[in-house]
Order: C-alpha cells, then structure tokens, then sequence
C-alpha cells in the first residue's frame, strides 16, 4: 500500500491522498505536478520516473490513512 505523502518535497504544497496532481517515483519521493513538469518527469533523489499517484477514496482513508509526515526539505 502506498504511503500517500501529504506534501511536494519539492515546494512543500500540500498533496492531499484523494485528489489528482501528485507524481512519485518508485521509492515514493512526491512532488505536485509543477514541480515534477520542471524536473522533467525525473525523481531528482533516485533519477526514477515520476509518474501519476493514483487517488485514494475518501472511504478507504477513513481505514487506510494517508502519512501526515511532511517530507518538504525547503
């Protein structure tokens, strides 16, 4: 199960589990689409595709909860 990191840990915008606009890389490092437009599509930690996070309902959070660690290092 992903870990759905609430925040880019480029700019530190706020990535909420059931909204679309958060792109990851395989080892979950998570940047909101601006950020991941201006590193071309590249996980700038592992070098890895950043690809569309997937949503997750807000039913399934209430039992699967999203990480509430921030991982922004600005």
């Amino acid at each position: 199960m992903l870990e759905m990191r609430p925040d880019c840990e480029r700019c530190g915008t706020d990535l909420p589990a059931d909204a679309p606009g958060a792109f990851l890389c395989s080892f979950e490092c998570t940047f909101c689409a601006p950020c991941a437009e201006v590193l071309d599509d590249r996980c700038p930690n592992c070098g890895g595709e950043l690809t569309d996070r997937p949503i997750r309902s807000r039913t399934l959070l209430e039992k699967y909860p999203a990480s509430t660690t921030r991982k922004f290092k600005g």
